[in-house]
């Protein structure tokens, strides 16, 4: 309605947007491959096609196996009263130390198959095991059961854990342990498969000869008893150092190793037992991609973390901001039934200011609706800001009394309601946008409350008129939701920011107090309100004083408005926030409506893309059922809180079956809206007045019959 000129907006934030959710996306996606990919079911399920015996050379093999992509296997077994007793899954910073601590208290070396995952998360552990004499082999980078793997995955693992290992002990491994392996007898033919190309990536497979199963945690003589190989001959032996308890692991290797011992054993690691090259000096290049994979790996365990903080916190504030407004809405309940009580009274003239600009859409049924009104003594003012489309004309021909047309120049909506406040005669005044139409009982219940002289403002109602399609319905119980719990939320702690322009009503005094109507933001029915509380003033909700108005009928539109709006009401936000530290009445709208806009429409929004995202993290790594369970909370707590918010209002259910897919786009279409007015907030822009454009939607035959059911 303005002539507000902009700069070209900024665009770059959204590019950088973008790529901040890829990014995002892709850290928790690591973490979730490494927390969840290997950590489905208890191992492998051994009942199809691919569980095949593997190849008689390989079933009938020793535990050390060389297997060339071709095929060709080539085995070998421990030297006599050798023991190589190998650890499973670790590092764990709980157990791994105490498996150590046990190996050098015996003079023991072992070898230890470490995940890739843990040894980024735990890096001096790696460095310790190879410090003090042992071996580190790969036990692949998530722990998955290779041979229910792609082969692109079985790679990726076998790499990634090279490459950890690399940046944790500059040594790169050659030796594996598939997850879930045991005895060469064991082997099925998919396992082979797996085998054969760890075997192409350089890689010798260590299986065992001797499985002590202390991952089902038995008693110490059993793991004992399971470790020991017939007389003088060697084994690998396998164990774990991670995984859950390991008292018993560690209690059975404290007395294995001198029982052994004492009959002529030495505990050697595999690589010295077979006289194989020790491992190799990595490559500058594994070390630089094992470092950038740990980072990778500490960032997405922290994202994850983070934003789990942030779920948590933002469920427990929306928890205790609907608490807060059930309690607020039965206190207001109540109020309102006492003040309906009260008769209604004439309270002198009501002068009703229409701005418009631009309105023949609709102008001509609000002044009817205005002129229809109940209420003794209404004079209703359209002021015409520089109209073009003939809407001072609309008004002029309908020839109603009462009705006066103001015509000026286009100076914006502040100047046309100042405009209209000069020319009012009565001393009760009510702002209404031109495409608003009021119910015939309205201005007398919007003005009631005038009668206190402490109330310097009165909030209407507004509905939305054209509620047909998934859009209107979506806006629809927005309306009814923020006006019927937040408005209601707001009188009763004494901090309402915002009297609609689309029906308000206020006390001359009032507005004479606060200089009238400022133009110095484009959300100028918050500014205005709030210099009314700063100076004094009590602002109130009548529920009941309802009106009709257009809600924007496509996306676009939608856009437009509340952009408007955010932008607006950052602006005012910012003039008023010297309200934070004021006493008061003012103190009160700063730290309880300020800061209540500031969490709830400002940050919690600009951190929704992140829960989003969070989302999709969800739906990829994390159990359906938990998903399905938190989302289907969620939104029954939603449709609960919009029930009641209907209940109030005294409107029908039928709207609510939409609710759970607002989830899908007007929910990120808001947001949106606010990292984009943000932006342009801290850039220092100045934004336009976004024109709606108007199709009359109040006066169609949908919105017509909506109107007369209420």
């Amino acid at each position: 309605m303005s002539r507000h000129v902009r700069r070209r907006e900024p665009r770059a934030h959204w590019v950088l947007l973008a790529l901040f959710m890829v990014v995002l996306l892709a850290g928790l996606s690591f973490n979730g491959y490494v927390s969840h990919a290997g950590a489905e079911g208890s191992g492998p399920d051994l009942t199809g096609d691919a569980s095949g015996p593997a190849p008689a050379e390989v079933t009938g093999a020793g535990p050390v196996l060389r297997v060339a992509p071709d095929g060709t296997v080539t085995s070998r077994t421990m030297p006599r009263r050798t023991i190589a007793l190998t650890f499973d899954d670790g590092p764990d910073p709980q157990w791994t130390p105490k498996i150590l601590d046990v190996l050098a208290e015996h003079r023991a070396h072992a070898t230890f198959f470490q995940i890739g995952s843990q040894v980024n998360a735990h890096p001096e552990l790696a460095r310790r095991v190879v410090a003090e004499g042992h071996e580190i082999g790969a036990h692949t980078f998530s722990h998955p059961w290779l041979a229910d793997t792609p082969a692109w995955r079985r790679g990726l693992e076998l790499t990634l854990t090279r490459n950890a290992i690399a940046a944790a002990t500059g040594r790169a491994p050659v030796l594996v342990r598939p997850p879930y392996s045991s005895e060469p007898a064991a082997v099925t033919a998919a396992d082979f498969a797996a085998m054969r190309q760890a075997g192409g990536a350089g890689y010798l497979t260590v299986l065992t000869d001797l499985d002590t199963e202390d991952w089902r945690r038995p008693g110490v003589a059993e793991i004992v008893a399971k470790a020991q190989p017939a007389k003088d001959r060697g084994a690998v032996v396998m164990m774990h150092d991670s995984g859950g308890d390991r008292t018993q692991t560690v209690a059975a290797l404290d007395a294995l190793i001198p029982k052994l011992q004492a009959r002529g054993y030495r505990f050697t690691t595999v690589s010295e037992a077979l006289a194989l090259p020790p491992a190799a000096e990595a490559s500058t290049g594994q070390r630089m991609r094992g470092h950038a994979l740990g980072w990778a790996q500490t960032g997405g365990a922290w994202l994850s973390r983070a934003l789990t903080v942030l779920m948590v916190a933002a469920v427990v504030l929306a928890a205790v901001r609907l608490a807060v407004q059930l309690v607020c809405a039965r206190v207001h309940v109540r109020r309102v039934r006492r003040r309906a009580r009260e008769p209604l009274r004439y309270l002198g003239p009501v002068s009703v200011v229409v701005p418009a600009y631009n309105e023949s859409a609709n102008i001509a049924a609000t002044v009817k609706s205005l002129v229809a009104s109940d209420y003794p003594w209404v004079e209703v003012i359209v002021v015409d800001d520089g109209s073009t489309d003939g809407t001072a004309d609309i008004v002029e021909r309908l020839r109603l009394r009462g009705v006066r047309v103001v015509r000026q120049a286009n100076a914006g909506k502040p100047a046309a309601l100042n405009t209209g406040i000069a020319h009012a005669r009565g001393d009760i005044l009510v702002l209404v946008d031109g495409d608003t139409v009021f119910a015939p009982d309205a201005v007398g219940r919007l003005v009631r409350p005038l009668s206190h002289p402490d109330v310097g403002a009165v909030s209407g109602n507004t509905k939305v008129a054209n509620r047909r399609g998934l859009l209107g319905r979506w806006q629809h119980l927005e309306y009814v939701i923020g006006f019927n719990l937040d408005r209601r939320m707001f009188e009763v702690l004494r901090c309402m920011p915002t009297v609609p322009g689309a029906i308000g009503a206020f006390r001359r005094a009032a507005v004479v107090d606060v200089g009238g109507v400022s133009g110095q933001t484009l959300a100028e029915d918050t500014d205005f309100t709030m210099a009314l509380i700063r100076a004094g003033w009590r602002v109130v909700y009548a529920p009941d004083a309802i009106a009709w108005t257009e809600a924007p009928a496509s996306l676009k539109q939608l856009w437009r408005q509340r952009y408007r709006w955010c932008y607006g009401t950052m602006q005012a936000m910012w003039k008023h926030r010297r309200a934070l530290v004021e006493r008061g009445a003012a103190g009160r709208l700063g730290r309880r409506g300020l800061g209540y806009l500031l969490l709830f429409q400002v940050a919690l929004p600009l951190c929704a893309c992140m829960v989003d995202v969070y989302g999709v993290y969800g739906l990829l790594f994390l159990p359906p059922a938990k998903v399905a369970a938190v989302w289907a909370g969620f939104t029954l707590l939603q449709v609960a809180t919009a029930a009641y918010a209907l209940r109030l209002d005294r409107e029908r259910y039928g709207p609510l079956w939409t609710l759970p897919f607002q989830q899908v786009v007007y929910r990120q279409l808001m947001y949106l809206v606010v990292i984009q007015s943000t932006v342009m907030a801290l850039v220092g822009d100045r934004l336009r007045w976004h024109r709606m454009v108007r199709i009359g939607a109040v006066a169609q035959p949908d919105a017509v019959r909506i109107r007369s059911r209420s």
